[in-house]
């Protein structure tokens, strides 16, 4: 497919994941607009993922862990299994969000027996990581070491997002207590409400690059990311710097609005990355009632200014490009 386009690749698709399997075939999945459910759709080119077949693969608990906002799930392969990562919350606590491991019993995503890990595990000794607001993990490897990033609220929902980081013991368990990679220093990764989230990992020329994305779900939200050497210790803060402005960010002519929660994938001739992320056609999205969660308490008419509950975030894909110095860069066409 062409990638010089803003159209979208999948509609009502938010925090869109795309995984090209060894087999050939992009797998694709995103929060569903009801936060109900999990579904896998694949195909052979990313444009026909637009068309591509859902398969319901997982479906929220009626009460409990699991039960609420189904979020952000990422599906990897890691060790010769299928895995999948999201974040759930529970009826009883809409924002109780944590990180929960779905396995394949099988090499067909799409058709084969999923079932539940629970929650991920953290490290031995390490009695932060995963008890407070916690969702859009991520997954990448490294000189022999594979990572998990996350994002962690400490102190209740209206405290700040930070991005963490720990080294992987299994796919369910770290090895290591968490490291907080960055938390919102600048004035745009604190509009609304103060964000670092959705990580996603892209390296180039010695270089290991960490998207987030920042601020409010609204036109406020834009992409950043954190860089470092990628054989520098990537525990270490100081091997990480930041980028001082957003590198993707609202364009008012192209009507790209709150691009963000990104991940990366290549293009059909293997080499091409490309980049994928959501963002809405307009300005001042509302929520729809008819995707609130009954337990969400507020006023009705605070509710429908969220755009958390606004279903056209759409999965676009753009081409990564890299500057004179090895950067990347993210241009809206």
């Amino acid at each position: 497919m062409t990638v010089k386009t803003n159209k979208p690749l999948v509609e009502q698709r938010a925090d869109p994941f795309v995984h090209k399997h060894s087999d050939g075939y992009y797998y694709f999945t995103g929060s569903v607009p009801t936060y109900d459910r999990i579904e896998l759709r694949k195909a052979t080119t990313l444009e026909g993922l637009k068309d591509a077949e859902t398969f319901d693969i997982w479906f929220k608990h009626d009460s409990g862990p699991m039960s609420r906002h189904i979020w952000a799930p990422e599906i990897h392969y890691l060790d010769g299994k299928w895995y999948i990562y999201f974040a759930a919350s529970e009826e009883e606590d809409i924002w109780a969000l944590r990180p929960y491991v779905l396995e394949c019993k099988g090499q067909d995503p799409l058709n084969d027996e999923w079932v539940e890990l629970g929650m991920m595990q953290a490290a031995e000794g390490d009695d932060k990581s995963f008890t407070d607001f916690s969702l859009d993990a991520t997954i990448f490897e490294n000189n022999g070491k594979r990572y998990f990033c996350w994002a962690e609220k400490t102190g209740g929902q209206f405290a700040a997002s930070n991005l963490y980081l720990a080294e992987m013991e299994s796919p369910i368990k770290l090895k290591t207590v968490q490291f907080m990679l960055t938390t919102p220093d600048y004035d745009w990764e604190r509009v609304d409400f103060w964000v670092n989230e959705g990580p996603a990992v892209i390296k180039h020329n010695g270089k290991i690059f960490i998207a987030f994305s920042a601020s409010a779900t609204g036109a406020c939200y834009c992409m950043g990311y954190m860089e470092a050497d990628e054989n520098a210790d990537l525990l270490d803060r100081n091997s990480w710097t930041k980028t001082r402005h957003p590198v993707l960010e609202t364009d008012y002519d192209k009507k790209i609005f709150g691009p963000g929660h990104n991940c990366f994938t290549v293009a059909e001739d293997g080499e091409t990355p490309l980049c994928v992320y959501h963002a809405r056609d307009y300005e001042n999205a509302v929520g729809e009632p008819s995707v609130v969660p009954k337990t969400d308490t507020r006023p009705l008419e605070e509710i429908v200014k969220d755009p958390l509950y606004d279903p056209n975030r759409h999965a676009r894909v753009m081409e990564v490009k890299f500057d004179a110095d090895g950067k990347p860069v993210f241009e809206l066409y």
